[in-house]
């Protein structure tokens, strides 16, 4: 079975990628979208939401990072895939499924899924403009306001040259109101001859039981679920659905508040540990009550002594280590 770690903006940027993929179980990670629009980004634009680009593509853990990229240029963004190639990205992915307005208005993200000629298009330009050995995968909702075209937007990217498919299992009318249709995953899968993953709504092993039969495929890709229960991945391979306990998960939020702690400003800090914490507290309840310790709270030195974090950076945090 194939899990990979899903990209989440504003939630699962480069400090989860390194805790979670920490606790096993994640394959691959997929950045958070690199928005394009209209230029060649310069590098440190991509380091800046893939700096694993500097320690070969790879979590501290050696878990590989495939970054991506948003846009509706097909020579924008081949010429940036190109770059992100020479900067030694080992894959490539395009984002036809990002819900928000401000993204949709300008014809990126989930309005792509409008135009399956265009779909076709980026996928082609990009697939010429990397090497051969870089494999270009995308991701995709089932449409924009119902699901009727999923299965000719799928086989848009497939022919266009795309080696994956991730399916998130809603239209963006949708967003991420439940339930998940993984059954149109099949559907999908009965399109096409590359892999598809199947992506939505999966916050339990049982979850991912039923995705999986449902889907009729074994590659999953997890999001708000893993953040949740940063054990989901591991569980689901051994299909036992014990979690974490408190002590591992306090670990890990030590880890990730040191991240935080060296390389974000200080004003952001508390908001970002209370972002983790109001997911983690669906699945434990001293995260609850770590929670309603700090929720009403900005200082950040005050939030590290209430929760038992480290005040200050450990000197390993200052850049992501090299990969093993």
């Amino acid at each position: 079975m194939t899990i990979l770690l899903a990209p989440m903006e504003g939630l699962l940027d480069f400090a989860l990628r390194d805790v979670l993929t920490r606790v096993g179980g994640i394959d691959r990670c997929v950045s958070e979208f690199i928005r394009v629009t209209g230029t060649l980004l310069p590098e440190r634009a991509f380091r800046r939401v893939v700096p694993e680009l500097d320690h070969g593509c790879r979590t501290p853990a050696g878990v590989p990072v495939r970054p991506q990229l948003m846009g509706s240029d097909p020579v924008c963004l081949a010429e940036n895939a190109a770059r992100l190639a020479d900067m030694g990205a080992e894959g490539i992915d395009l984002n036809f499924g990002c819900p928000a307005k401000v993204v949709n208005r300008h014809g990126g993200g989930a309005a792509l899924l409008r135009e399956p000629e265009l779909m076709h298009a980026i996928v082609a330009a990009v697939r010429r403009a990397v090497p051969a050995r870089v494999p270009v995968s995308a991701k995709m909702r089932l449409g924009f306001d119902d699901g009727s075209v999923a299965e000719d937007c799928a086989r848009a990217l497939a022919a266009a040259g795309a080696s994956e498919i991730v399916v998130h299992a809603r239209t963006r009318a949708d967003g991420y109101r439940p339930p998940a249709y993984w059954h149109r995953v099949a559907d999908v899968r009965a399109a096409v001859s590359v892999p598809v993953v199947a992506n939505g709504e999966i916050w339990t092993v049982d979850d991912a039981r039923r995705c999986r039969a449902e889907s009729g495929g074994v590659a999953l890709m997890l999001g708000r679920g893993m953040v949740a229960n940063p054990g989901l991945a591991r569980a689901i391979l051994k299909d036992d659905a014990a979690q974490l306990n408190w002590a591992e998960l306090h670990t890990l939020l030590c880890v990730f508040w040191t991240l935080i702690v060296a390389h974000i400003e200080p004003r952001s800090r508390a908001g970002r540990l209370k972002q983790w914490l109001n997911y983690l507290r669906r699945t434990h309840p001293e995260a609850e009550a770590a929670y309603q310790q700090v929720r009403t709270l900005t200082d950040s030195r005050e939030v590290a002594r209430l929760l038992g974090l480290p005040s200050t950076p450990a000197p390993h945090a200052a850049a992501l280590p090299a990969a093993a």
